[in-house]
């Protein structure tokens, strides 16, 4: 069995589908649902992991991602 990882996925609708993101390696994928795109996304880093040499992963992992909300005056 293959070692797993967890990453983080953000997905925001855009127009009439969802694209799905993950910034500890800049790498998106989309989908016409939220569970589409987070699948596609799922696709895309498990293709990228197949293909990508040890260097390039090293040069594109960001290891610290913080998700926050702030709240800004707007007026």
């Amino acid at each position: 069995m293959n070692p797993t990882q967890q990453f983080t996925a953000i997905i925001e609708r855009e127009g009439n589908g969802y694209v799905s993101f993950c910034p500890e390696l800049d790498i998106a994928s989309q989908g016409d649902s939220i569970e589409e795109a987070r699948n596609n996304l799922i696709e895309a880093l498990e293709l990228f992991f197949e293909t990508a040499d040890y260097s390039e992963i090293q040069h594109r992992l960001h290891t610290e991602v913080f998700v926050t909300r702030v709240e800004v005056k707007i007026g």
